[in-house]
């Protein structure tokens, strides 16, 4: 039998990299001729992906609640997965840089445009119901959307707004005791840590900790100081950083406010969030201010920080 040309040439490749590892490439084609063709399903394992949801209640929309919050991790995942890139880039360019920014915007992008299955996508009675069978678990214990916090910016453009100055050169650990999230997770009769923030804490200190020293030099913020320095910092680059910004500490956390306001405000007495958040003070970005690139908004920009939005939602 002859073969095409093309054949014998990948054929003579297949054998070079078998015969470089030492292996018989004939196992190898014998392994190719039994195995079986590869379908969807099981490339993805559909089947125990939708095997994943577990309801609590028999409230129907619990569902929805289940699979719109795995969706969110897995886009967390998706721009975990390039901030990973960003950072053990062996010579990062601008260009590469940009690139990668560009996908983690589109991935919030999707994440916000996306939530409104989460604001108008529930029975308000239902979601009440169901949401009692959660605690003290909370959407405030996503672990990833901390750690992309710390890939984006200096550790202590997190900590809590009236502790950033004063910390500013202190340890990461001594900042992390005022990070700002901590704030938003303590009980809103006595002020003491909610169980909530007992377990995220219990699970992720060390974790986020560590993250913040090895993120030191190569978080997205002192990478663009450095591309700054070097007169590299390209209006593009500019433009991905800022909506970054916008995305993950204005966008999104008003998305959440949005549907804090749908199925918690009540008068006399707002009711709480899972776990005991609070959620009034610690969504709007207008009260936390938290900006991952300062160096990038005018005076004016930082003053009005996600203060419209606000508005609007409450309008």
């Amino acid at each position: 039998m002859n073969f095409h040309p093309e054949i014998e040439e990948r054929l003579q490749r297949l054998q070079e990299k078998y015969e470089a590892m030492g292996q018989d490439m004939t196992s190898y084609l014998d392994g190719l001729l039994y195995a079986d063709f590869l379908t969807y399903w099981d490339y993805i394992h559909l089947d125990t992906l939708l095997s994943l949801q577990s309801p609590k209640t028999p409230f129907p929309d619990e569902e929805i609640f289940i699979i719109y919050h795995q969706i969110t991790e897995l886009y967390f995942k998706l721009a975990l997965h390039e901030c990973h890139q960003i950072a053990e880039a062996a010579s990062l360019t601008v260009e590469f840089f940009t690139a990668r920014l560009k996908r983690i915007n589109r991935y919030f992008g999707a994440l916000t445009q996306s939530f409104e299955i989460m604001v108008d996508g529930m029975e308000k009675e239902q979601f009440l119901k169901f949401r009692m069978s959660l605690l003290p678990a909370s959407g405030f214990q996503s672990g990833q959307y901390r750690m992309i916090e710390i890939y984006a910016t200096d550790f202590v453009n997190l900590v809590a707004k009236d502790k950033r100055e004063e910390l500013r050169n202190a340890p990461i650990e001594d900042q992390f005791e005022y990070i700002y999230w901590k704030f938003g997770a303590t009980e809103l009769s006595t002020g003491k840590k909610t169980l909530t923030l007992k377990q995220f804490e219990k699970k992720y200190a060390k974790t986020f900790i560590e993250l913040g020293h090895t993120a030191a030099n190569h978080n997205f913020n002192t990478l663009a100081l450095k591309f700054k320095a070097e007169g590299q910092l390209t209006p593009e680059l500019q433009t991905q950083l800022k909506q970054l910004d916008v995305n993950v500490n204005v966008n999104w956390p008003l998305s959440h406010y949005k549907s804090a306001v749908r199925y918690l405000n009540r008068e006399p007495e707002e009711i709480k969030a899972t776990g005991g958040t609070n959620w009034q003070k610690y969504l709007p970005p207008r009260f936390q201010k938290r900006i991952f690139y300062p160096s990038l908004w005018s005076a004016q920009e930082i003053e009005d920080w996600g203060k419209a939005w606000v508005e609007d939602v409450l309008g």
